[in-house]
């Protein structure tokens, strides 16, 4: 998309820029949690002050459309649900809150990099090699399928021991606390996954992809988990 605005237009500057960023923030890389183009390039770019990036930005945080944060920059505002850590724990400690005896069945770490999404959520570039942790859970058969990506500065080795739940080895061991969880869950075809869940290629599964960061709204962990459907069910409890 190219950045312009017509200077000889009756339309005042910091409406044609808020209209132009109202057409940014509906792209989607950005609606994928890249950075919006810093007040200082959109004002060079522009030929306009900075005040009048700032005005039309205002409109469109106060709407919730975006969010800022001094020294780091401007995004799109998540729509997904969002979850304080009182309200949810690693799947380990809520299966275990429950009596139900679940383990890991196959364990794999590795070092990879990651698509333009994932790179986004973690603020690292596509050629960044960070720790993977798959892990596929259950009982005497499989239940569900979990990739997580972790942000490098978390420091973790790939060495740890990873039967111990997830948060428990970042809070304890790092001293990296997670504190929101920000999901989004949809219904799809087993594929791929089915040879590990047990199950046919057709069969439909939960996938839930978990967003986690610390206190700052730092992200610390990109997790996406496939649930075998005859095995799971994902309830929520509102209270007014």
């Amino acid at each position: 998309m190219e950045l312009k605005i017509d200077h000889y237009s009756p339309i005042p500057l910091h409406i044609q820029v808020e209209q132009l960023l109202r057409s940014l923030i509906n792209l989607p890389e950005y609606k994928n949690g890249a950075f919006l183009p810093r007040e200082v390039e959109l004002s060079q770019r522009l030929g306009v002050s900075r005040n009048t990036i700032r005005q039309a930005a205002n409109k469109l945080e106060n709407e919730g459309l975006i969010t800022r944060k001094k020294g780091v920059g401007t995004k799109v505002s998540s729509k997904d649900i969002t979850t304080n850590l009182s309200e949810w724990h690693s799947f380990t400690q809520e299966m275990s809150s429950m009596g139900i005896p679940f383990k890991n069945l196959k364990l794999e770490i590795e070092w990879t990099t990651v698509n333009q999404k994932i790179a986004n959520f973690l603020n690292i570039d596509v050629d960044t090699k960070i720790l993977k942790l798959s892990r596929l859970k259950g009982t005497d058969e499989p239940f569900v399928f979990f990739e997580s990506y972790f942000q490098p500065r978390i420091g973790l080795t790939g060495k740890e021991d990873f039967q111990r739940p997830l948060y428990e080895i970042l809070e304890q061991d790092y001293h990296w606390m997670p504190s929101v969880s920000r999901e989004k869950i949809k219904a799809g075809r087993a594929g791929n996954f089915a040879s590990l869940l047990g199950i046919d290629k057709d069969e439909p599964i939960l996938i839930r992809e978990r967003f986690v960061l610390d206190p700052g709204d730092r992200p610390l962990e990109y997790n996406i988990g496939y649930y075998r459907n005859d095995k799971f069910t994902y309830s929520i409890e509102i209270r007014k």
